[in-house]
């Protein structure tokens, strides 16, 4: 309440008006079915994925437990922004009052604990492929759930320094936020201060934010590939690859996207190519995320088989 009262002082108003990107499409009705339908796709198909993964006990492994943490993040990214901008898109009316673009802002700087549960992944699939024997004491219930926790602990810290402070700027002249939800880096272009400390310190955190997890995944898959390439036999190079490669594919996808908005230089970004950006890893990549660890994924698939075959599971079970 305070730093809404405080924002009134500075500016006379204390809200936002997204522009967002239908403002840039030629069909705008198009965009917002396709948009629509993705939503539902990604909100589906990560909320079966959960719920598969609690369900199943053949799923109650290190490996789905992250996945779950992974889907529940996804979920959380694209309800706070896609439900949001449809709204806005029917009712035509683009405002955002502060303290709904403070709990965008929070929630999407969040993302910084999906680079760590990423390292964590990382770390698993070395622990499994590096260590078999030894991967049940290595990753345990105890240690998945530790890992888990700090994975969100250290995206809420980053999350609790970056919003406060970014909303807390002067906004003096133009309301308009050229995004279609309150991101850090376009909101700051609002303010009518000096902002390039904190946009200096920010790119510090942020590359730090990227380093830790980097590494820890670089030297993980270093490991991995120099324990395949001792395999001798051709079965277990297959699987150990097949193991690794969704969890890579995501890590591309995502540390991609990020490298681009929090760490080239401004001289690289347009709004357009900001909201582009922001499309993939907020939109595209939820609704990604549950295919590429489905598709290949035969336990995944035949808990889900399972599931929307009940009655005949269960009429097995009792023969």
């Amino acid at each position: 309440m305070e730093d809404t009262t405080w924002m009134a002082n500075h500016s006379g108003r204390s809200e936002f008006i997204l522009v967002g990107i239908f403002s840039q499409s030629q069909h705008p009705a198009l965009l917002g079915t396709v948009i629509f339908v993705v939503f539902l796709m990604a909100l589906s198909g990560n909320t079966i994925l959960i719920l598969l993964i609690c369900s199943d006990a053949r799923l109650h492994t290190p490996m789905y437990f992250f996945i779950s943490q992974l889907s529940l993040m996804d979920v959380m990214y694209i309800s706070v922004t896609v439900p949001k901008m449809l709204v806005d898109r029917v009712t035509c009316v683009n405002m955002i009052l502060a303290p709904g673009c403070g709990m965008q802002m929070f929630h999407l700087t969040l993302c910084g604990s999906e680079f760590f549960l990423l390292a964590a992944m990382a770390y698993d699939r070395y622990a499994a492929i590096c260590h078999p024997l030894r991967y049940t004491v290595l990753m345990n219930h105890r240690v998945c759930v530790l890992l888990a926790s700090g994975c969100w602990l250290l995206g809420s810290v980053d999350g609790f320094l970056f919003t406060p402070i970014t909303m807390n700027f002067p906004f003096c002249g133009s309301r308009e936020v050229h995004h279609f939800f309150c991101e850090v880096p376009a909101v700051l272009k609002l303010s009518c201060s000096d902002t390039s400390l904190y946009e200096t310190l920010m790119y510090l955190c942020c590359v730090l934010m990227l380093l830790i997890p980097v590494t820890i995944i670089s030297g993980s898959y270093g490991f991995i590939l120099l324990t395949i390439h001792r395999m001798n036999s051709a079965e277990g190079r297959k699987k150990a690859f097949a193991t690794c490669s969704s969890h890579m594919t995501v890590v591309i996808l995502f540390y991609g996207a990020a490298v681009y908005t929090y760490m080239l230089p401004s001289s690289y970004h347009t709004p357009e190519k900001d909201m582009v950006v922001s499309v993939f890893y907020t939109i595209l990549t939820p609704v990604l995320n549950p295919l590429i660890y489905c598709l290949r994924n035969k336990d995944v698939t035949g808990a889900l088989k399972k599931m929307l075959n009940v009655g005949p599971v269960f009429q097995e079970t009792i023969k």
